[in-house]
Parts: C-alpha cells; sequence; structure tokens
C-alpha cells in the first residue's frame, strides 16, 4: 500500500473514539501499530492540536509507534518514565504545577517512584487514547506526525514556538535531577 494511503487509513482510525485509559489496557492489541493520546482542550492549554473528528471536545497531543501496542502502553507510557518520552515530556510540562520529582538511575533520569504514580494518576484523569493495527508502524509514523503536528511530538515536527517549550519542558525534566552521578 503506498505510505500517503497508509498515513490517511492511520489517520481516519486514529482520530476514532478515543478510549479511556482503564478500559483501553484490556482491549489493546498485542500486535504492531500506532496510537495517539488526546486531552480535553482545558488540558496543557498552550498545546492545541487538531479537534477528534468523533468527539469534538478532545484534541491530539501525541502519536507513537509500538511493536507490541498493549506492552508500550501498559509497561512504558502508564509506567515508566525512563522508557516513554511522552512521560518525560508530561512531567516536564507538569513538574512546577505538580512537583514531580525526578533522580538518576546508572543511565537516565527517572522519577521518583511516588511521582511515577501520581503522573500516571494524572494520566489516567486527563488523556484517552485511539490506536490502529499496522504491520510496519515506523513506515507511518513520520507521516502521520507531519500531517497531523501533534503538539507534544518533537522528531518530526516543524521549528516553532510549540516545539521549543515542548524541547524546554523536557530540558527541565533532565535538570531537574541534577548532575549526572560520577561513576
Amino acid at each position: 500500500m503506498p505510505e500517503e494511503t497508509a498515513v490517511q487509513r492511520a489517520t481516519a482510525a486514529l482520530f476514532d473514539s478515543p478510549h479511556s485509559l482503564s478500559g483501553a489496557a484490556a482491549v489493546l492489541p498485542r500486535t504492531a501499530g500506532l496510537y495517539a493520546w488526546w486531552a480535553a482542550p482545558d488540558v496543557l492549554p498552550s498545546f492545541p492540536g487538531p479537534a477528534n473528528s468523533t468527539d469534538p471536545g478532545l484534541r491530539l497531543l501525541y502519536v507513537g509507534k509500538a511493536t507490541r501496542l498493549r506492552s508500550r502502553i501498559t509497561s512504558n507510557h502508564l509506567r515508566r518514565s525512563g522508557s516513554s518520552t511522552l512521560r518525560r515530556t508530561l512531567a516536564g510540562l507538569l513538574m512546577s504545577a505538580e512537583g514531580y520529582r525526578t533522580a538518576w538511575t546508572t543511565d537516565r533520569v527517572v522519577l521518583v517512584p511516588e511521582d511515577e504514580e501520581r503522573l500516571t494518576v494524572w494520566m489516567h484523569e486527563h488523556l484517552t487514547l485511539t490506536w490502529t493495527e499496522h504491520p510496519e508502524p515506523l513506515s507511518v509514523e513520520g507521516g502521520l506526525i507531519s500531517r497531523l503536528r501533534p503538539p507534544l511530538n518533537v522528531d518530526g515536527a516543524r521549528p516553532g514556538a510549540v516545539r521549543e517549550a515542548v524541547e524546554e519542558a523536557r530540558s527541565r525534566y533532565y535538570r531537574s535531577a541534577g548532575p549526572r552521578p560520577a561513576g
């Protein structure tokens, strides 16, 4: 299937009815695919994204790919900041309001365990999710980001104030852990 057709199909599927995060965990497929995170306009209002076609009260925040959708969402995005760019971005954006704290592990900055839990609760309260299965999600992800311009995606995003704010939030997250320990 030509890439443009695949991007159009993925876009249509991702703009379908979003699922609550608690409901999504039970029905997410174990296959490869793409996913989209959605929020109401008053959640992170400085980061506007396109409105959802079936629920115009929600707007797109982030698009990602996964070789195993269920695992990527439930084990990474809803649990561990060390393996989720989305979580690190959200933590950086919400750091001053929520008081999130970070620490260094051997090789990366992560939220402290209590704050990992608090961020997961925040995500359940404020975000919803759509997804679509796709055998080669990497081949479509760039086209989706270029077309949809989700505000929290940096890779493939156009330069501008929104991208700079996301990059600054990510930097704030990393700086909050202090200097990297020697060793």
